[in-house]
């Protein structure tokens, strides 16, 4: 994982993401993502603290470094 990736999030959101932060990172609407992770689809980790979901800010950038990785290797093909 990327540290770079790992210390933006973090300065900007903080340790932890609610819902509309990750759906505003993701580019998806809240309501989008609400339903992904309903069906098992998200492929980053949540978890509920009192009534609020989140997502780790490490999870999400290495999911976010995940893809740019991929992106590379298909464009090198």
């Amino acid at each position: 994982m990327s540290m770079l990736t790992t210390v933006y999030l973090i300065e900007r959101y903080g340790l932890r993401l609610t819902m509309e932060q990750l759906a505003q990172v993701l580019g998806l609407a809240v309501a989008t993502l609400h339903a992904r992770i309903a069906r098992g689809e998200l492929a980053i980790p949540t978890y509920v603290d009192g009534k609020m979901r989140f997502a780790d800010t490490r999870d999400v950038a290495e999911y976010l470094d995940r893809l740019r990785a991929e992106a590379r290797q298909a464009m090198e093909a």
